[in-house]
């Protein structure tokens, strides 16, 4: 088995193949052959489908990086790494049927990306700037049943929650959850507070971190003249990757977020779902002021 992968592997690198097939090889690792020398450099689809992977490789996007679709449909993926934000290129990406419980925020990034299926896992958050990229026209999240909050900007797009949104048992709850009425959502790992609308001035922290963005983004252009030792290295990580963008404004949050909820029975999405899902939109706004007046139905 492992040297008739090698050589179709082989003979998809030497024809340079756009198309390789590797479903159903019973893989517990990503195979070492596709990331060889210089990878597969004009493969442009890669179907694995219903094999036993449990993560992708942090190069994956320096060894193949002309994907545009990458198929992983029935697998045991549980941690997606933050190197696919690389894959600038790619357009579909199927990892329903895993074990993701958590997806990272560079998937929302994908400048490129078009469908988008994570149906079938274990998520109970989503990134809060998925959906922003205005490319990304369809999202399927069906069957995470502990997932009950989309961000904002899936509103409007082809949205697929069937079976999504299971009551919050008390006793398992670890993560930051926001509650609005008798709605409550998770709140992605990142989020260190929950701002409110009686909030008049931000944590210093976050001001700080604002600030700071603001002047290397517009003055300097570059955040590599910072170091660790300038900055602690998980402030310096949160700087290059904020949390998300402001619904309202679009401005950068890093600490704080100020939620709002719109139930999607109570949006036109309704009718397209037919009472099959209990999920709600979280428009993550970056104070209390964008709070006060952001409508997502307006």
């Amino acid at each position: 088995m492992a040297s008739e992968l090698c050589k179709t592997i082989s003979v998809a690198r030497l024809e340079k193949h756009k198309n390789l097939f590797l479903n159903y090889r019973n893989l517990h690792h990503f195979p070492l052959e596709l990331l060889k020398d210089e990878g597969l450099q004009y493969l442009e689809r890669l179907y694995m489908k219903r094999n036993s992977l449990t993560t992708l490789p942090e190069n994956l996007a320096q060894k193949l990086p002309n994907l545009v679709e990458l198929y992983l449909h029935s697998n045991n993926i549980v941690v997606v790494p933050e190197a696919i934000g690389s894959l600038v290129k790619l357009q579909y990406l199927d990892l329903s049927d895993n074990a993701l419980e958590i997806v990272c925020p560079e998937i929302g990034r994908l400048r490129a990306l078009r469908h988008l299926r994570l149906a079938n896992n274990q998520l109970r958050f989503l990134p809060p700037d998925l959906g922003r990229s205005r490319e990304l026209q369809c999202v399927y999240v069906d069957n995470n049943v502990h997932l009950k909050g989309l961000p904002s900007y899936l509103y409007n797009k082809v949205v697929g929650c069937s079976g999504c949104g299971a009551p919050i048992q008390v006793s398992e709850v670890k993560l930051l959850s926001f509650s609005s009425g008798q709605l409550t959502v998770f709140l992605p790992a990142e989020v260190k507070a929950i701002g409110t609308e009686k909030d008049r001035v931000l944590p210093l922290q976050e001001l700080a971190m604002r600030s700071l963005h603001h002047t290397c983004h517009s003055s300097l252009k570059d955040l590599n003249f910072l170091s660790p030792i300038s900055l602690p290295r998980s402030l310096l990580e949160l700087l290059h990757c904020p949390l998300g963008h402001c619904h309202r404004c679009s401005e950068p949050m890093f600490t704080i977020v100020y939620p709002k909820l719109f139930p999607l029975r109570e949006t036109p999405m309704a009718g397209l779902h037919q009472g099959r899902t209990t999920v709600s939109f979280v428009a993550y706004c970056c104070s209390a002021q964008c709070l006060q007046t952001c409508d997502l139905l307006s």
